[in-house]
């Protein structure tokens, strides 16, 4: 089994809260043990990614963050410049949510508020590129997700594979290089994820208060195989992936 280092971006009261939902999430969607994944949460500007000896691959998690913010913090920095990190260290790697907004811009793309999705299903279409990625091979062209975010990708860098789009928000899933993937929906979540994970947010913009008991009940009803499977694969790459940095 592949050892797998999760890199948690929350901070402030909540923050061990959120990590430990996010680590149960990605334990879960992955059907990792607790031996084969350990957790380095940034939530400090003294805390750092590496060293990444003895893993196999990297997920990054979601954050409140966002690139669209007019001013960073220096907390928002040091998280800027410890992801930078990650594009040359050797190791496959999984963005997920906000990684995809950093991910673009990091390389040269636009991020934008053009097409939020409020916290809830959302459909995911494979593009033809993607239907030959090693990680969304034999994957059906369209499955459902969960996601919640009020920015995304808008202009995308040549060096960005577009790997899945979706009809409420155009850049679902990408690839850079031959090793690191992002999604824009959550590929750890299930039905009661995403409710841990909007009482967690539940003022902060990512759905209308009004529409809350609404999400909450049409959540068991999304069949979020595939997007879960999506990790497992991430996995399975990195276990066998002679390439990868040891």
């Amino acid at each position: 089994m592949a050892r797998i280092l999760l890199v948690s971006l929350r901070t402030g009261d909540i923050g061990p809260e959120v990590a430990r939902a996010e680590l149960d999430d990605v334990l879960s969607a992955s059907r990792l043990s607790e031996p084969d994944i350990q957790m380095r949460v940034l939530d400090n500007t003294s805390v750092k990614i590496g060293p990444l000896d003895g893993y196999d691959g990297v997920i990054v998690g979601g954050s409140s963050l966002n690139v669209t913010a007019p001013e960073y913090s220096e907390w928002q920095r040091h998280i800027h410049a410890e992801l930078a990190t990650l594009l040359s260290c050797g190791l496959p790697v999984f963005f997920v949510c906000f990684g995809i907004s950093w991910l673009v811009a990091e390389l040269g793309g636009t991020v934008g508020l053009s097409a939020p999705e409020a916290s809830g299903p959302s459909v995911v279409t494979l593009t033809a590129a993607g239907k030959k990625d090693p990680l969304l091979e034999g994957f059906p062209s369209s499955f459902n997700a969960l996601t919640g975010h009020t920015e995304n990708p808008e202009f995308l860098p040549d060096s960005l594979e577009v790997l899945a789009t979706g009809p409420t928000s155009p850049v679902q899933m990408v690839r850079y290089g031959d090793r690191v993937w992002a999604t824009q929906f959550h590929a750890e979540m299930d039905a009661a994820a995403m409710k841990t994970r909007m009482d967690f947010f539940y003022d902060y913009g990512y759905f209308p208060l009004t529409e809350y008991d609404t999400i909450i009940a049409s959540l068991p009803s999304v069949e979020v195989r595939w997007a879960n499977e999506l990790l497992r694969r991430f996995v399975r790459f990195c276990s066998l992936n002679p390439t990868v940095k040891r």
